[in-house]
């Protein structure tokens, strides 16, 4: 006789105060060709750009360590300390404690592959911004696996018609193909971009007092302005996590078209969409580009707020402290119940929680809210065969991780 037996599988997942975060900037896919300069330090200025980055060119080629020293970093540092337009962003990182390098244009975007040295599974979060060459299947591969993991992808765009190197493809082409073209699921984040070429200023921003993009450590987002950008649609249905924190002036800012910044959750992991550059351009960096401080001055001091307070966020998704659930130590116990697919929990906190469940892919398949006042529960969870994930959540931030095995016997 075959019958159904879950086995729970704990993820013990450390606070990240005791292992630094790392920061991994792109620098893959041709984002210093033409008029652009999208990496945190470059010493070298000899990459052209036919297509494809080579050796004979002028423009900045950006290597996996970036100097001086980041060692040397103090809360006083300009970001001109470094030569690139997102110095700024980096050096801000690692004043927080982190550590960043760049994947060079040498570099491969893998995970999971112990060969490289710079493989995704080494970092926990990875930074694109505008990419201007089509992602490979086995990148798209990575970028999900990474995520779903419980890394952090940061995704910025720019308008259409922004091709830098000439190969018919510009950034919304790149992100929408990897997003929609990919060999896991369609629409994985429940974000595509448009294809859009507007300048705004916009302080269209939903009242949400606890929004950690928002209203996150680096302080409060009030406004942004995109200098030829784009803008999102999201599509809650493929993702349910999704949400748009800054809208351009004519849409609403509680609906799901004309979305300038976005984020979502993934499997164990997090996203951030922005639809323009120029927010993370500090200004400086290759002298043959034309660069604008897009960082500081422009929306006084609002670009950094958001990109730093978004930074922080992802890097949380790798900070969850994931205690031992059966020593109920923050007061949650998941266990599973004999020879069926069922939960019982258990709790002495003083807050409600929920319990989401999804699949391989990221998908929900269920959530349940569970009260203070009800000592436990059980409930059925729609699920025969295979791994399914969960995940606990109090007032917002999640406790801890795990897996679920159905098992045939």
């Amino acid at each position: 006789m075959k019958f159904v037996v879950p086995f729970l599988f704990f993820l013990f997942i450390g606070f990240k105060s005791q292992a630094q975060i790392k920061v991994l900037f792109d620098a893959t896919k041709a984002e210093t060709a033409n008029n652009a300069d999208w990496v945190i330090d470059a010493d070298l200025f000899n990459l052209g750009y036919n297509t494809t980055p080579y050796i004979g060119g002028n423009e900045a080629n950006a290597q996996q360590t970036p100097t001086p020293s980041q060692a040397a970093i103090t809360p006083t540092t300009s970001e001109d300390y470094w030569t690139g337009a997102l110095s700024a962003w980096g050096i801000d990182a690692v004043k927080l404690g982190y550590e960043v390098e760049t994947l060079p244009y040498t570099g491969s975007i893998t995970y999971g592959d112990s060969t490289n040295s710079q493989d995704l599974d080494n970092y926990d979060i990875f930074i694109v911004c505008e990419p201007n060459i089509l992602f490979t299947s086995s990148e798209k591969m990575a970028l999900l696996n990474f995520v779903q993991a419980g890394g952090g992808l940061f995704m910025i765009s720019d308008h259409t018609n922004s091709d830098r190197n000439g190969d018919g493809y510009d950034s919304p082409d790149i992100w929408n193909d990897f997003i929609l073209n990919n060999a896991v699921v369609s629409n994985p984040f429940g974000i595509t971009f448009d294809y859009e070429y507007f300048t705004e200023a916009t302080t269209n921003i939903p009242s949400l007092p606890d929004d950690p993009l928002l209203h996150g450590t680096y302080g409060d987002v009030s406004s942004v302005e995109f200098y030829g950008g784009t803008t999102m649609t999201l599509d809650p249905t493929s993702n349910d996590s999704v949400k748009g924190v800054v809208y351009r002036t004519t849409y609403s800012n509680s609906g799901n078209t004309g979305v300038m910044c976005a984020y979502a959750s993934y499997g164990n992991g997090r996203v951030v969409a922005l639809g323009d550059s120029s927010p993370a351009d500090d200004g400086t960096g290759d002298t043959g580009d034309s660069l604008y401080d897009g960082w500081i001055e422009d929306a006084n001091g609002n670009h950094e707020r958001l990109l730093m307070n978004a930074t922080i966020w992802l890097a949380e998704s790798n900070t969850v402290s994931v205690t031992d659930l059966q020593t109920n130590k923050n007061g949650v116990q998941v266990f599973s119940y004999k020879n069926t697919s069922y939960f019982y929990s258990k709790t002495n906190t003083t807050s409600d929680y929920t319990i989401r469940f999804f699949d391989s892919l990221g998908r929900t398949i269920f959530t349940k809210k569970h009260l203070n006042s009800q000592e436990k529960y059980s409930f059925k969870i729609p699920y025969s065969s295979g791994i399914l994930y969960y995940s606990v959540q109090t007032k917002g931030d999640v406790v801890r991780r795990g897996k679920l095995y159905f098992i045939e016997e």
